[in-house]
Formats: structure tokens, sequence, C-alpha cells
């Protein structure tokens, strides 16, 4: 039987049972889809190699310590750890993409004109750090979608592959978002302007 055959949860129980050639197969078998997805978010190569790297030690160390539990999901649990890294580096880096904006909800837009006064520039990032509070105060799910989708520019099709739900949940999942945005701004009375 070729490893190519081999399902990705025999090569996890294999590689957790000391076959380090295991892990060497599902590497192979993702690499492509994993890097190029980590790719399509930084742009960088170098970045892109050290958050590959970063994925498979936190990959490895999940699988060493018996605490994989993602029976028969393993790429898309390889996909969120990405995921989460690629996350980590824009917030460390403070590089998040710029929000764009969209017919469904144009509060993520922000001011780009370079000739911006000082006074506007405060403005747009208070804006942007209002956005974000609120952003905080959604449900987990509901955060995960947003952020994937308006920071990130994925469609629901790789949100539902990283997230392991269906499009038609990522779907709700942003609608109720905004629709829980909504209610927070008209609750509060904020006023979101730049």
């Amino acid at each position: 039987m070729a490893n190519i055959q081999i399902p990705d949860a025999l090569l996890v129980q294999d590689y957790v049972a000391g076959n380090e050639e295991a892990l060497a197969t599902l590497i192979k078998r993702h690499e492509s889809k994993i890097y190029g997805f980590i790719y399509s978010k930084v742009s960088d190569r170098d970045v892109a190699n050290d958050i590959f790297q970063d994925t498979f030690i936190k990959v490895i160390k999940t699988l060493k310590s018996n605490s994989y539990n993602e029976e028969g999901k393993f790429l898309p649990w390889v996909m969120r750890i990405a995921h989460n890294l690629i996350i980590d580096y824009f917030r460390k880096n403070k590089k998040m993409p710029l929000y764009r904006e969209t017919e469904e909800f144009s509060v993520f837009s922000i001011m780009t004109d370079d000739t911006l006064t000082i006074e506007n520039q405060l403005i747009a990032n208070q804006v942007e750090l209002d956005i974000q509070k609120l952003i905080e105060e959604l449900p987990e799910d509901q955060k995960e979608v947003l952020v994937m989708r308006m920071y990130k520019d994925m469609s629901f099709k790789e949100i539902s592959e990283i997230t392991g739900v269906s499009i038609n949940t990522s779907l709700g999942r942003m609608r109720y978002a905004l629709m829980n945005l909504r209610k927070v701004i008209d609750k509060h009375q904020i006023i979101l302007t730049n």
C-alpha cells in the first residue's frame, strides 16, 4: 500500500507510536496547501517559512504530548494552528491588513489618503481601536469568522475549511456577528466616524 493511500488518522497514530516517517508523509502530503495558505496571507517567503515551521513545531509538540484529539480532521486542525500563528504574527508586528469596505458593513473602511491631517489620523486610529474593542465583545465563533473575512480577506470556503464547519454555518456566523455589532453600536449610541 502506497503512503498516499494511508489515511491521515493512521499516519498520526503511527507517528505517535514512534514512526517518524509517518510525520514526514503527512507534511509532504499537505505542505503545498498549508504553505500556500500561509503565504497568501503574509506575502513574504521568509515569514511564510517561519510560520510554516512554527506550525509543525506546534503539531509535533501536541502529538508528542498525546493532546491531539481531532480524529479524522488533521488538515483542518493544522490549518487552524497556522491561522492562529498568522494572526499572532500580525498582532506582534502590528501589521494587520487595512480593512476594506463592503456592501455588507462599511464601518470597516478606514482612510488611506497620505495627506491626512494629524487630527484625522488620530481619529482614524481611534475608530480602528473602537472597532477592535467591539469585535472582542463578540462570541468566539462569530469573532473568528469576522476576523478571517474582514481582516484576512478569506473566502467563506477557506473559512469553512479552517474552522471545520460548513459554508452555510460560516455565513450564518458572519451574519450574526454583523447583527451583534450593530446592536452594540446602537445600544451604546457609538459613533464610528473618520
